[in-house]
């Protein structure tokens, strides 16, 4: 596939080897978009001629400076898609700060870099989006989970600060909120019969949500074309965080 043939139509999506980001891939491969899919392992767990897969280490600041550059440079940018994150379970006294700064890099400040990084391509075409994969946890009291909790309050911050800032170059700046989804970061804990139905009884449509879901949801919001959404978080939980 030659650069020629997706000018303007690609995106750059990290985590895309497995979960969320690699749901986000296959439809935005679906509606016809050019998929650089980025990941530490550089697989993809679908087939598609639009995917380009990327191996590359996105909290190392120049392996994600090289890989985006080089994407971009060949396929031109409509947008980037922060979904590469970690999860880590912990008491708050007992966080390993270390650990905590690890999953930080990874779910915030990764996405604040590639965002600089995408900034100048999509300005130059006067249009392009940047989504950001939050979570609803970034709005409540989650036991054990200060790191990610943190990282993702925090996405959503950075989410409507950019779109602020960047409105007038055409870039809108949206931020997704799953609740509780099926992934590899969850799929030893949720084998537990008696784990997964606890958690689906909290759930107003009484299940997880998958992936794909959430996949579905993102792709169609971006390919949209409606710029005049931005700044925004869009939930996906099932009606968990409203429910009484």
């Amino acid at each position: 596939m030659s650069g020629s043939q997706s000018e303007g139509r690609a995106v750059f999506v990290t985590g895309a080897s497995s979960g969320i980001g690699a749901a986000i891939a296959q439809e935005l491969a679906a509606l016809g978009y050019v998929v650089g899919c980025v990941s530490r392992r550089g697989t993809v767990p679908f087939d598609s001629e639009r995917v380009v897969a990327i191996s590359a280490d996105v909290i190392d600041e120049q392996a994600a400076r090289g890989a985006l550059t080089s994407f971009a440079e060949s396929y031109g940018l409509a947008g980037l898609v922060n979904a590469a994150g970690a999860y880590k379970w912990a008491p708050s006294a007992d966080v390993d700060l270390a650990v905590f700064r690890d999953v930080l890099e990874l779910n915030l400040v990764s996405a604040v870099r590639l965002a600089q990084l995408a900034r100048p391509y999509l300005e130059a075409s006067g249009r392009g989006f940047i989504a950001n994969i939050g979570s609803v946890y970034a709005d409540l009291g989650v036991p054990q989970t200060l790191a990610y909790s943190a990282s993702k309050a925090a996405l959503a911050s950075v989410t409507r600060t950019l779109a602020v800032e960047w409105a007038q170059m055409g870039i809108s700046v949206i931020n997704f909120a799953p609740g509780y989804v099926e992934t590899e970061l969850n799929s030893s804990a949720l084998a537990d019969s008696a784990v997964r139905e606890r958690i689906a009884r909290r759930i107003p449509v009484r299940r997880i949500g998958t992936a794909g879901e959430v996949g579905r949801l993102v792709a169609r919001v971006l390919g949209a074309g409606c710029e005049f959404l931005t700044g925004e978080s869009i939930t996906i939980d099932g009606g968990q965080k409203v429910q009484i």
